[in-house]
């Protein structure tokens, strides 16, 4: 992939024989399908039920809201022709606010004023999958920019600090829903109905059974747009699930982090989980889950896990505040650039995550496993 195919470099000012751009050459299957997942949303054709205009249209303004005014820019750039101010797009650029600023509020009926609005199944998903993309687009953008030498963000006044969450004991479905972030196992179900199995043609059916995903309602839901969910897995396997750098025990935990910033319960639980077997901590994992809403999440930790839950915290923030003196602190804790470059993906990535499981869907406690004497 070329400078000129390269999105995020050419925004970022990435030079071509910089440390950070060997990092991203290292980490190629992030970068390619990063950029991928950008072309899915972007260059594809402009046909359907989310024209390309209303699409810009809203990445435009979910990149301002984050303060990327660079990648704002670009979206400005290529909209030709404004989309006529219509209850669809009114309903979108709303929805796009909720989903950027809070995601946790989301509820069912959020999806129902959509569909009220002319939004179907498929294209709600495609819109929660702009919002939630553009959304991790602006942190890696920060996160790069910082790592290449930018030294303009001062360090922020008040810290990020953990997010609410619901405190409905029911699911929509009358399931008993967890009542704090924890580390057991939970189910998710989704408030739209997951594409059936059987709608799928034998191809599509190879992609999902390519990565495990047949059976999960996850999935199936997100597979409304196949092309985005393959591209954004094969992001996702690229940034948690590659050789050298960052530890995969610390790669989970910054996702963990993410998670408490955004409010995600279920995500919480399964990356704090990973953290805690893969480190052998777990009670240092468990005080980082407790930590109350409105509270700092950088408290009683080594110095490197500071370092890094600090720095974490700050990049899941809407907008980022992410800044220079906490990648020094990560840098005094000797953090390769290849480290630092997966800090900022492993955080970049849940900004996308959480907000599709939170807004798609809710989390339910399983029943325990019983064992038969």
């Amino acid at each position: 992939m070329t400078q000129s195919q390269d999105l995020l470099q050419r925004l970022a000012g990435i030079a071509a024989d910089s440390p950070l751009a060997e990092a991203r050459r290292i980490r190629e299957a992030a970068t390619v399908h990063t950029q991928g997942s950008y072309d899915v949303l972007f260059n594809s054709d402009d046909k359907g039920e989310f024209p390309l205009a209303a699409r810009l249209t809203v990445a435009q303004r979910v990149a301002g809201w984050h303060g990327e005014e660079a990648l704002a820019a670009h979206y400005t750039e290529r909209l030709s022709v404004s989309p006529a101010a219509d209850e669809r797009l009114s309903a979108a650029l709303a929805h796009a606010e909720l989903l950027t600023f809070k995601p946790a509020s989301a509820g069912p009926a959020d999806l129902r004023t959509l569909g009220q609005a002319g939004w179907n199944a498929g294209a709600i998903v495609t819109l929660s999958q702009l919002v939630a993309f553009v959304s991790y687009q602006s942190r890696l953008l920060r996160g790069y920019r910082l790592l290449d030498g930018e030294n303009g963000v001062a360090a922020a006044t008040q810290p990020a600090v953990a997010a609410a969450w619901r405190s409905e004991p029911l699911t929509l479905s009358g399931k008993n829903a967890p009542p704090a972030f924890t580390r057991e196992e939970l189910g998710w179900e989704p408030w739209l109905a997951a594409k059936p199995l059987a709608e799928f043609n034998a191809l599509e059916k190879t992609t999902l059974a390519k990565f495990g995903h047949s059976d999960s309602d996850y999935f199936r839901l997100l597979a409304r747009n196949l092309p985005l969910l393959e591209q954004r897995t094969l992001a996702d396997k690229g940034i948690f699930f590659t050789s050298g750098g960052l530890p995969r025990k610390e790669r989970e935990l910054v996702a963990a982090v993410a998670s408490k910033v955004n409010g995600c319960i279920f995500c919480a639980s399964v990356h704090a989980r990973k953290a805690a077997q893969l480190s052998k901590q777990p009670e240092d994992v468990q005080r980082l889950l407790d930590i109350a809403p409105g509270q700092p999440l950088a408290v009683e930790q080594s110095p490197r896990w500071l370092a890094l839950i600090d720095f974490s915290a700050a990049l899941s923030a809407t907008p980022p505040t992410a800044h220079v003196q906490q990648l020094d602190a990560l840098r005094e804790q000797r953090l390769s650039e290849l480290e630092l470059v997966d800090v900022i993906q492993s955080a970049a990535f849940f900004a996308w995550a959480n907000r599709l499981m939170l807004t798609l869907g809710e989390p339910y406690r399983t029943p325990p496993l019983t064992t038969v004497g």
